[in-house]
């Protein structure tokens, strides 16, 4: 004996039926994803916060996330990509002053007397004096400073190649080694940079904006400037360089901040 199943035909939903129907689904998607980020800023920002040590001040759990995409572009980082770079007449004719951490505070600098000190492991100390740097092969970049407060602006600066400093004074095998440290003469601002951004063809010792040597406030006589970092890594008024395997010191890495700082 044949049973006959009948198919119910299915009736089409109305215009009124589909809209309601996309409203309800984008409604609990957006409600579903709201929770989930709710819940998660909750526990993030009920989470411990990391041990203080070269760094400090963020949650352990977004300490760890920072760390592990530095070491994710580490391993990516190609000294063939270039920033983008602009004609000197888009660079801004007053670039903008920001912070003058460990410049403002040191009232008995004297520029006339400043020498950059290169700290070497069981070697002397060396000194160099800007006459020095000056004497080397300038170069110019004009491009995008971007600082991590959420501004940027097309700038021009001149020096030396980080990396034609460190061949001519003979410090590659120091340049070896994983960081760089940098801090100002009065060592009340400092920061930690890695070997690959170290080395990179734009990075430059800088002592010249716009044709004419730095100022005060910008951080003569001699700067860092390193396109592929945000702004809190280009260390105004260079007073000691020095090298290692482990990280060094950096200031805004004390204060939570990511210790990479790239872009």
């Amino acid at each position: 004996m044949k049973t006959n199943h009948k198919k119910t035909a299915k009736i089409p939903l109305t215009v009124d039926q589909k809209i309601k129907r996309r409203t309800f689904i984008s409604f609990g998607t957006f409600l579903a994803l709201g929770s989930g980020a709710f819940v998660g800023w909750k526990w993030l920002l009920n989470a411990p916060e990391e041990t203080v040590g070269i760094t400090a001040g963020a949650r352990a759990p977004l300490r760890r996330a920072l760390n592990k995409t530095e070491l994710f572009f580490r391993n990516f980082f190609s000294n063939k990509h270039l920033v983008k770079t602009y004609p000197v007449e888009r660079a801004a004719k007053s670039p903008r002053i920001n912070s003058l951490i460990g410049i403002e505070d040191d009232e008995d600098f004297d520029i006339a007397a400043w020498k950059l000190q290169v700290k070497l492991n069981n070697q002397k100390n060396r000194y160099i004096t800007i006459e020095e740097i000056k004497a080397l092969p300038k170069t110019e970049i004009v491009y995008d400073f971007k600082c991590v407060e959420g501004w940027d602006e097309i700038q021009r600066w001149a020096g030396v190649k980080l990396s034609d400093f460190l061949k001519h004074f003979q410090l590659e095998n120091e340049a070896e080694k994983q960081y760089m440290g940098l801090e100002t003469p009065n060592g009340a601002y400092y920061v930690g940079l890695e070997r690959e951004s170290i080395l990179h063809p734009q990075t430059l010792l800088a002592y010249e904006m716009n044709g004419k040597a730095i100022s005060t406030e910008h951080g003569a006589p001699l700067r860092l400037i390193i396109p592929v970092k945000y702004g809190i890594k280009n260390l105004k008024r260079i007073g000691t360089m020095s090298f290692s395997n482990s990280r060094p010191k950096d200031y805004w890495a004390e204060q939570g901040y990511d210790y990479y700082s790239g872009l």
